[in-house]
């Protein structure tokens, strides 16, 4: 087949892609109600720095004088690149109905058309936030043409990038299916490097904040001379303009180069991926009811557990989770609240050490037994709803099996941590004062868990690292941090208090105890009481 014809109706899949991103993001009232909280969130954020911007338009004399241009500049296209690669491991390494698709267009077609999806998506989720602040640079620098300049200028530089992350990404993929065992050490030095990323950023801005860090001599480190001279080809035509380079010249001629080699590379690679696939049955299909026959003695119930119907269902929870831990992919929320954690705990003097560990040890028990299980239990069940609802097992079983199956996981950390903390200093008293409040509060994070998670079910799977998986919704793991996060430290900072004497036994002191004591424990059995009751009335469709 032709290029022009592939380009043409790649052109066609990547547009009807696009189109029914948009109409998933807008199919539900939730997922709209989340793209506003979104956009109030971050377009708030963005309103209060457009002042700024537009002051430095209208102070700046010279590209030099933007700041951070340079290391700006060297980082745009590593970011889209990473993002393109993490984008292809997640969702576009493969197309839907590809059994369709690839028996009636070249694999070639099929790349464009979800390379040129993907442009469009980074477009419509960081081109339009990137065009409001051009755009407010652009007016107090006084030079309209700016827009049109980096239009010219970034499109080529974002196809580039897109298409090898693209390439990196599938290769990945096919790395995966040549050894699966990897995929679960990579997901474990992932969510570390992601962890370590965000401490080392949550630093790097306290350091910028307080002056101590050396920003030009970073700066100059860091920046790619050849980049920075290619992007400010964005200001011809306006007061900064600076004399073309060789290197922006050479730049330029790389990037064009290299796009349509890079289209290459992924087609090969993507081929290779959807071509390559055993056909089900045979020795792999033997190999797997081997597996399940050697691993089916793990699901025996261990005898604290085995006395209950709710026990049994813990148990087989505990169990598909360590055969599927995919399902947790969700829990990688939490690493964006320890930057501040982890500051914190560096900058804490040697007395105040042990407290904060206990008190962080308390938190994450509860936070993990709130959110492992209990943020989507209709979703998860809903393939087993024809069996599950048929049997002689309550509703009511059910629900108590999510929530002893996240009080399983989380309680141990809730208490172990806090108690390991007195070789650190921390007063025995202390420690078990944090143990204890630690394991209620994993009581009441998992009850409360599935009645939030029981009113927004999820029943879409979708992929996350070659693996298909349905995760909870966003808006219901928000929620459940802003209500559970809040108590959590409210709790814990009166223990604190508490434990150390600073507390006064009062009436007032009786009564804000009573008050807190009586919402937590009323708003935690409502939710698990309505969480059975969505049992109870599910119908299908």
């Amino acid at each position: 087949m032709s290029l022009r014809r592939d380009v043409r109706r790649g052109l066609r899949i990547g547009r009807a892609e696009f189109v029914r991103s948009i109409r998933g993001y807008t199919s539900e009232t939730r997922r709209v109600v989340g793209l506003l909280l979104l956009l109030l969130f971050f377009g708030g954020s963005l309103l209060f720095s457009l002042p700024a911007v537009y002051v430095a338009g209208r102070s700046a004399q010279s590209v030099t004088e933007i700041p951070l241009f340079g290391l700006v500049a060297t980082a745009v296209p590593v970011v889209l690149t990473l993002l393109a690669t993490f984008r292809t491991l997640e969702r576009i390494g493969r197309v839907e109905h590809e059994s369709l698709v690839l028996t009636t267009v070249h694999p070639r077609a099929v790349v464009i058309g979800l390379i040129t999806a993907e442009i469009a998506r980074i477009a419509l989720w960081f081109g339009l936030p990137i065009a409001v602040v051009a755009a407010t640079f652009t007016a107090g620098l006084g030079a309209p043409s700016l827009l049109l300049t980096t239009t010219v200028v970034v499109v080529p530089l974002a196809c580039c990038t897109t298409v090898w992350g693209y390439a990196a990404g599938v290769a990945v993929l096919r790395g995966f299916k040549r050894l699966p065992g990897v995929r679960r050490v990579l997901k474990v030095v992932g969510f570390v490097a992601m962890a370590a990323f965000v401490l080392v950023s949550q630093a790097f801005g306290r350091l910028l904040g307080d002056g101590s860090l050396p920003v030009d001599t970073l700066a100059a480190t860091l920046t790619f001379g050849p980049l920075t001279d290619y992007l400010a080809l964005a200001f011809v035509g306006t007061p900064l303009a600076r004399p073309f380079s060789a290197a922006a010249v050479a730049t330029f001629a790389a990037i064009a180069a290299l796009t349509p080699l890079g289209l290459v590379v992924a087609t090969r690679q993507a081929s290779a991926l959807w071509f390559t696939d055993r056909a089900p049955g045979g020795d792999r299909g033997s190999a797997a009811s081997a597996k399940a026959d050697e691993s089916a003695g793990g699901f025996s119930t261990p005898k604290p557990l085995a006395g209950t119907n709710g026990g049994n269902v813990a148990w087989g929870l505990l169990v598909r989770g360590v055969r599927h831990p995919q399902q947790f992919t969700h829990l990688v929320m939490l690493v964006f609240f320890l930057g501040p954690l982890g500051t914190t705990i560096v900058q804490s003097s040697a007395d105040g050490l042990g407290p904060i560990l206990a008190a962080s040890g308390a938190g994450l028990g509860t936070y993990l037994a709130g959110a492992t299980f209990g943020l989507n239990p209709v979703g998860d069940d809903r393939p087993q709803f024809p069996m599950l609802l048929l049997t002689a097992t309550a509703p009511r079983t059910l629900v108590r099996g999510r929530v002893l199956a996240g009080v399983l996981l989380g309680a141990p950390v809730a208490a172990a941590l806090p108690l390991v903390t007195v070789a650190l200093g921390t007063s025995p008293l202390s420690a078990v004062g944090f143990a204890l409040v630690g394991v209620c509060m994993c009581l009441a994070a998992a009850t409360f868990s599935v009645g939030i998670g029981a009113a927004y079910p999820i029943y879409e799977e979708r992929e996350f690292w070659g693996a298909t998986t349905v995760v909870p919704s966003t808006l219901v793991l928000m929620a459940f941090m802003f209500v559970v996060g809040p108590g959590t430290v409210i709790g814990l900072v009166a223990t604190w208090f508490g434990v150390t004497g600073h507390l006064a036994p009062t009436p007032l002191l009786a009564a804000g105890v009573g008050l807190y004591l009586l919402v937590t424990v009323g708003v935690s059995y409502g939710s698990y009481r309505y969480a059975i009751r969505r049992y109870r009335t599910y119908t299908f469709d």
